[in-house]
């Protein structure tokens, strides 16, 4: 019951908002209409005033309310003089009478402030029940009699007005919750959407561009030797295509983590690349001509799945920088296990390509995306990455990572690596585009 109340309720304040002049005549005219019944009403035995001046009186009091909206105070000041001076002229106290300034109540209470109902409602109470115990209609009854009717009657639109401002408050709030809590779910949801797309853009600039920059080398050195030494350049050709199907087949595994779902009856993806890898990536570059030298201090370790996939895709990535960018026929990569960290270096004996170790995808937005790549995966995971030119020739990477990475750490780290990713992804749209590109070329895959 109580339900479909507040359904009339909001239906009747919704179309009192839509139409507010049409709303607030028809409430003046009714209550014009009961407050001069209210006039010609008066006790037996006792005379009755004359009824043109109540009519008068109250027909001000109506017109008032007109103006209830924008001037809500005045409006009850107005209608409570008209009312008082009505009361003191013998005109007997009723609820018809009193209906102008209960409504001016009511409105008051409604549009402003307790502070301000308090003030205006109590004067207007105490000025009519004044009034109601000075009248002369009423004389042959006691004071209480004559002031308690009055008393209830003006305090009812008091609590009503009340109830119905706490209401209209409750509903802003619980709306402006759904907001900010519907704010909350996009923003969280595009930072989700962020990282997702750049982690999946690693991934496939990691993969292409090592794979195309060792085919690159391999077919250049077997062309080189296609003449002069037929049988290296047949192993060459050989390990070519290796590298290519190692190139499909990881592409592959990652572009299947576009089209992952949640059923248990879904293919398994291969399992991500770790550094067990790394002699098959030696041995590919290797090919390439370009000889690798691992070197490990401390006792290895077991290293968390992430940890170990950040460690080859940027041992992966320094190697691939080298074949592509560094006039070196050697490189060095050293593993330092020390206080439950992992300490990576790769370098090369050659002249440095890159002058600037970590250019701003801003002030150089036609380089590539492989430094800033390595050092969003090693801050993922709570690492440090430097890379620059070494003093004695050649480019070095450090990078500096935990052996199990706590849960807090990787959530902080996760946090600051998101919102570098937002304007990163304004400057990565080749892999954004790959990303894009590569989701139809799946379905050609599978």
């Amino acid at each position: 019951m109580s339900t479909d109340m507040e359904r009339y309720t909001d239906r009747f304040e919704q179309y009192a908002d839509r139409r507010p002049l049409v709303f607030d005549v028809a409430v003046a005219l009714a209550l014009m209409g009961c407050a001069t019944l209210g006039g010609s009403l008066t006790l037996p035995g006792a005379e009755l005033p004359d009824t043109r001046t109540a009519t008068l009186l109250m027909g001000v009091s109506c017109l008032v309310l007109l103006k209830h909206r924008s001037h809500p105070r005045t409006a009850l000041t107005v209608t409570a003089l008209c009312t008082v001076g009505a009361v003191a002229m013998g005109y007997l106290v009723t609820p018809l009478l009193l209906a102008p300034v209960m409504a001016a109540l009511y409105w008051l209470a409604t549009l402003t402030d307790r502070k301000t109902t308090r003030v205006y409602g109590i004067t207007t109470m105490v000025a009519v029940m004044i009034a109601a115990a000075c009248s002369d209609t009423m004389g042959h009854l006691s004071v209480l009699l004559r002031t308690i009717g009055p008393f209830f009657w003006l305090l009812l639109p008091l609590a009503a007005g009340n109830m119905t401002r706490l209401r209209r408050a409750y509903l802003k709030a619980v709306q402006a919750r759904a907001e900010h809590a519907e704010r909350t779910r996009e923003e969280e949801a595009r930072l989700r959407v962020t990282e997702e797309r750049m982690r999946i853009a690693r991934e496939l600039h990691d993969v292409v561009a090592h794979h195309l920059a060792l085919a690159n080398a391999q077919a250049g050195t077997a062309a080189h030797l296609a003449l002069t030494r037929p049988q290296q350049t047949k192993q060459i050709l050989t390990d070519l295509t290796g590298t290519t199907s190692s190139a499909l087949r990881e592409l592959k595994a990652t572009l299947g983590l576009l089209r992952q779902n949640d059923d248990p009856d879904s293919p398994s993806l291969e399992p991500a690349p770790g550094l067990a890898r790394l002699p098959e990536l030696v041995s590919t570059c290797a090919s390439a001509g370009l000889t690798v030298t691992v070197t490990t201090e401390g006792a290895p370790q077991p290293l968390s799945p992430g940890v170990d996939l950040t460690a080859f895709r940027i041992v992966q990535e320094a190697l691939t920088n080298v074949t592509k960018h560094a006039a070196a026929q050697n490189a060095y990569v050293r593993f330092v296990y020390a206080d439950a960290r992992l300490v990576i270096t790769v370098s090369n004996d050659g002249p440095a390509a890159i002058p600037t170790p970590a250019p701003a995808p801003e002030s150089a937005p036609n380089r590539g995306f492989g430094v800033l790549g390595m050092r969003e995966r090693a801050h993922s995971f709570g690492g440090e990455l430097r890379a620059g030119p070494r003093p004695e020739g050649g480019f070095e990477v450090t990078t500096e990572l935990p052996l199990q990475p706590d849960a807090g750490e990787k959530s902080a780290a996760s946090a600051t690596s998101v919102a570098s990713a937002e304007s990163a992804a304004v400057n990565s749209g080749d892999d954004m585009t790959a990303v894009g590109e590569a989701s139809d070329g799946a379905r050609a895959m599978n």
